[in-house]
């Protein structure tokens, strides 16, 4: 089982690249060596290579290929030109079925050779989101300068390069050699194979594994801050971004000056994460720690010192800017940038930033009391909610917004109710954050959703296909998650007929507004997917439903997933069923068969037992669901089982009496009629 390893070293690669690139590699390697069975794969992604290494057969093997050409009966032109086209005679075509037909055999390929093949014209159409052209003579691309190519098949280099007739393809050609670090470990070794390559790279301080390096950076930051009792402040994907930008990862720990540790945690941890690639650390009681983790690129031979010093004295510059911020914003209360967000514009069809707020902030007094928030703190909060887009410090670091305006409004002496929804007001800005709680934050943030949710659908900005510029889809399940999870009733329809009526006024009435309860529907119903839920009963629970209290509803769905959970429940969807498919095919030939079926024609005990049982029902779970007692609902219905159970052993629906039959499809229809009370059962599964 020969063992392929192919290895692309180049210029440093972005860290966000990486990834994706090695996972592009397997993909089109494995579909180029599709004949040779490929297997065992393994990639690898740093910040200089991207590598691969899997098991192929020794051979593509024989096989007999056969061409049809033209029928029998085809002008003499027809064949000529078939056989023009294969270079053979007549003598090497036989008839089958009417047709000329070319067999031919295609001999064994050495692996070696359709390696050689593939793997050039895979390599020029290899697809970077970004690419660079370089040097003279050639106009193969790659993300960054391509230095090296190793190919080694079973410890042999297999031939070849990357020049294609006048393009010299920057003089690359397949070898056995690869580099190691760039500063401790510098110029070319060779390499026999995957096991190899990989104890020669680790013994020259380049760790080829992505996996492997996230775990020694996650660790060993870690480790360092727990000697000194203190915890790193959870950033996966800041590891994953260092990871990539460090071949031989190696931690160290910094000292922040005294001077800084009054700024806000939140601006040190952004600062040291976007423009350094730092780790901030925490004390135990959780309050930031004069300290940050950074990680290098090498084992510095004078122990750190001097790498720490450097690394400190950058993050002194950057945190004196962001002083500098900070200083300078607390000299205008928000209230008074409230006015400069009439000249943001927001969007062409909806206006300024400015317009937008005092949308927010009609809104927000229209919710608040559905939430139980005080009307006047939801405005105020409402008002000054986006005003520090206008601040020094969120225009250098875009990822505070809200955040700084809580600092700020407490600055300014505004209520901490205010101050709070100010600054949780994006939330939930991610599926792992978490949702506002108290209620003048609810207000606002609900407010803030709906409106963009509104706004954008007015404007003719819904979300299609993977496109969704605007993030509607997020603001649709943030608005979810903050009605779910503080168990909120609101009747969504009505509130967004209620933002409609804020905007422009050739905006209120846009088509696509009546889109949008459809649509957060449908978000709920992915969230619950992703959940691991019964998206199908809610679905169910749905259809011809105009209710848009998302708590109801899933009170609806819970209900009625626990009793489809429970023998009655499974036995009466079944029952349900099979009395609507009889209706299906019945009402095709002479339906429709509604109406009050007529006792007198019931003939079997069976019939008249049921016809009971429903005429209590029905009117039983119309009470329960106007009452929201779900569950008595569907307790109710699923006393029906034993009753359905003895009428379809018992009664055959298509009696030859013909007034017999349209009675018992009547009956049926009765039966389907209270089914719709409770949810289309046709769309369950299972």
């Amino acid at each position: 089982m020969p063992e392929l390893l192919l290895e692309l070293f180049s210029e440093e690669i972005p860290a966000r690249m990486q990834t994706r690139a090695a996972g592009d590699l397997q993909r089109l390697l494995t579909e180029a060596l599709s004949p040779l069975n490929p297997r065992n794969p393994r990639t690898f992604a740093g910040p200089r290579r991207i590598a691969i290494s899997l098991d192929i057969d020794a051979t593509v093997p024989g096989s007999t290929v056969n061409e049809r050409g033209p029928r029998e009966s085809a002008p003499e032109k027809a064949l000529a030109g078939f056989m023009r086209k294969h270079g053979v005679e007549r003598d090497a075509l036989v008839l089958e079925n009417g047709f000329w037909v070319l067999r031919r055999d295609v001999p064994a390929v050495q692996a070696a050779t359709h390696i050689a093949a593939t793997v050039p014209a895979l390599l020029r159409r290899f697809p970077w989101p970004k690419s660079m052209r370089w040097g003279v003579g050639s106009s193969f691309t790659w993300v960054r300068p391509l230095r090296r190519i190793a190919c080694l098949l079973d410890g042999q280099v297999v031939p070849f390069t990357l020049a294609e007739g006048e393009d010299n393809g920057h003089g690359l050609v397949a070898s056995n050699l690869t580099e190691g670090h760039r500063f401790t470990a510098p110029g070319a070794f060779a390499v026999t194979g995957t096991q190899d390559w990989l104890a020669g790279l680790r013994a020259r301080q380049v760790e080829p594994c992505a996996e492997t390096r996230v775990r020694l950076i996650a660790e060993g930051v870690a480790s360092l801050a727990a000697e000194e009792g203190l915890s790193v402040v959870s950033d996966p994907g800041l590891v994953d971004e260092v990871a990539g930008l460090t071949e031989w990862p190696v931690p160290f720990l910094g000292q922040i000056d005294d001077e800084f540790m009054t700024l806000p945690p939140e601006v040190m941890q952004v600062s040291m994460r976007v423009n350094q690639r730092y780790f901030a650390l925490r004390n135990a009681d959780g309050s930031a720690a004069p300290r940050f983790a950074f990680v290098a690129n090498m084992e510095p031979s004078d122990g750190g010192a001097l790498t720490i010093a450097g690394n400190e004295r950058v993050l002194r510059a950057r945190f004196a800017d962001a002083r500098h911020f900070w200083d300078l914003d607390r000299t205008h209360t928000l209230e008074s940038r409230v006015a400069q967000l009439d000249r943001i514009v927001f969007h062409a069809a909806l206006g300024s930033q400015g317009e937008r707020v005092r949308r927010i902030v009609r809104l927000a007094g229209l919710i608040a009391p559905m939430v139980g928030a005080d009307v006047k703190q939801a405005e105020r909060a409402a008002l000054l909610c986006k005003a520090d887009l206008t601040t020094g410090m969120v225009g250098e670091f875009p990822e505070l917004q809200g955040t700084m305006g809580a600092y700020y409004a407490r600055h300014d002496g505004e209520d901490n109710a205010v101050a709070d929804a100010i600054g949780e007001h994006y939330m939930p800005r991610g599926q792992h954050d978490g949702v506002p709680h108290a209620p003048v934050s609810i207000a606002v943030a609900l407010a803030d959703k709906i409106d963009s949710l509104v706004a954008f659908f007015a404007a003719g900005e819904k979300p299609g296909g993977s496109g969704d510029p605007y993030a509607l889809r997020r603001a649709a399940l943030g608005l979810i998650r903050i009605i779910r999870e503080n168990h909120l009733r609101l009747d969504l329809a009505e509130i967004f007929v209620m933002a409609a009526h804020g905007l422009p006024e050739k905006l209120r009435l846009a088509p696509d507004l009546d889109l949008l309860p459809q649509f957060v529907a449908e978000r709920l119903r992915v969230q619950l997917r992703n959940e691991g839920a019964r998206h199908d009963i809610l679905a169910a629970v749905s259809v011809g439903n105009t209710d848009t209290d998302i708590t109801r509803l899933l009170a609806r769905s819970d209900a009625l997933a626990e009793m489809l959970a429970t023998e009655d429940g499974r036995n009466l969807l079944a029952a349900t069923r099979r009395a609507a498919n009889i209706l299906r095919i019945e009402d095709r030939k002479d339906g429709p068969h509604e109406g009050t079926p007529d006792p007198a024609l019931y003939a079997q005990d069976e019939e008249r037992a049921l016809a009971q049982a429903l005429t209590h029902t029905i009117p039983a779970v119309e009470n329960a669901i106007s009452e929201e007692r779900f569950a008595d609902a569907m307790r109710d219905v699923a006393r029906l089982r034993p009753v359905l159970d003895r009428f379809f052993e018992d009664v055959t629906v298509n009696a030859e009496d013909a007034a017999v039959r349209r009675n018992r499809l009547r009956l049926l229809s009765e039966l389907r009629r209270m089914t719709v009370l409770i949810a289309d059962f046709s769309q369950i599964e299972g």
